[in-house]
């Protein structure tokens, strides 16, 4: 069987991603469970490099209060001047690694995000950059590093696995993946784990081609 291109990749996930329009009404609609969540935006760029999709990652600054040093994508609380979560996915990336969101095109989002310690509900926003990702200009208060990591290895599961923590009588299932020297937990663990569900049979379809070889 052929290797699954990029460019089918990207065309699935557009087919499989909620409609960007739709954010406004998919946050309401979770946010009547957690009223007094603050509501935030992160955005998922997505670039061709070397015939592979790569994702881009923030290492967040040592000096931050919340979350200092931890592997997370752009973004950040939306403001009363955003006039969706995808616009404030996208303003946040912009002034986080200098992210040219003109070159951006949206294919989506993911569902919302709740996190329990932080009190935000999160809306992960899904875009591919068709001209790379272009250059990068990190806001050192905030970022300390960017990472690029290939689709298809984040997707392998030896880098995976779940623990299943409890907090207020409530027990949730928290998502590890281990990439080189790096560990994605949390919110961006859970919301990388929702992504590479939806292209389950991608990987799938991968394994028997490597399996047939």
């Amino acid at each position: 069987m052929r290797r699954v291109s990029p460019a089918e990749i990207v065309a699935l996930l557009q087919q499989r991603l909620y409609p960007a329009q739709g954010a406004p009404a998919l946050v309401d609609t979770i946010e009547g469970d957690h009223p007094a969540a603050r509501k935030a935006a992160v955005l998922l760029p997505f670039f061709e490099q070397e015939g592979e999709l790569y994702l881009a990652f923030i290492r967040r600054a040592s000096t931050l209060r919340a979350h200092s040093g931890e592997i997370a994508f752009a973004g950040g609380g939306i403001d009363a001047t955003d006039s969706s979560p995808v616009a404030a996915a996208l303003r946040e990336a912009e002034e986080e690694i200098g992210l040219a969101i003109e070159h951006s095109e949206v294919l989506g989002i993911l569902s919302p995000v709740f996190t329990v310690v932080s009190n935000y509900l999160i809306t992960p926003v899904v875009a591919y950059l068709p001209q790379g990702l272009g250059r990068v200009q990190l806001q050192e208060s905030e970022v300390a590093e960017l990472i690029l990591a290939p689709l298809r290895g984040l997707a392998d599961t030896a880098i995976a696995h779940t623990e299943e923590w409890a907090r207020d009588g409530i027990t949730r299932t928290v998502y590890f993946y281990d990439y080189k020297n790096y560990r994605i937990w949390g919110a961006t663990g859970r919301i990388l784990a929702m992504l590479l569900e939806l292209l389950q049979d991608v990987w799938r379809e991968d394994d028997t081609e490597s399996a047939d070889m």
